[in-house]
């Protein structure tokens, strides 16, 4: 899959590098199911913006590591994804994610779980064996109410 157009432009120096070293591809809302098609274990970065979200920053170094971590220790490959700054909000709208930075886990195009900011190593080790060990699952939203096309529209 080729980089998003215009995303480099966007992105901060440390998040580049891990487009430019090959750890890691832009995805976009509309990119993102192709990417996905690949399958397999799947991580992608909402960053946001690293002035109000420095520890995205962070994150995005953690990002190649959480892969070498997956590969020795759990005999899995993990690919990794960047969302655009201009597609991410619909991306994290998507999978529910309301934190930045957050590492998106999907498996087979499926929703597996959120890792939300930065933490400590032993953490992230913990969190990515929880995440391989479950299985896909519908991903949170902040959910709109079904009514019946007959119902009123009044509270009582």
């Amino acid at each position: 899959m080729t980089n998003t157009s215009g995303a480099a432009h966007d992105a901060a120096p440390v998040v580049q590098r891990l487009i430019d070293d090959g750890h890691a591809v832009f995805v976009d809302e509309r990119t993102l199911d192709e990417w996905l098609a690949d399958g397999g274990e799947c991580v992608v970065l909402l960053a946001g913006d690293p002035v109000r979200f420095p520890e995205s920053l962070d994150v995005a170094v953690v990002l190649p590591e959480l892969a070498r971590l997956t590969a020795g220790r759990f005999g899995r490959t993990l690919r990794s994804a960047v969302a655009t700054r201009a597609g991410e909000d619909a991306i994290a709208r998507r999978f529910g994610s309301q934190r930045w930075p957050a590492l998106l886990w999907l498996r087979d195009g499926g929703y597996v779980t959120t890792l939300a900011g930065m933490m400590d190593w032993d953490d992230y080790v913990a969190n990515v064996a929880h995440a391989l060990a479950q299985p896909t699952t519908r991903a949170p939203s902040v959910g709109i109410p079904v009514n019946a096309a007959d119902a009123s529209a009044r509270c009582h």
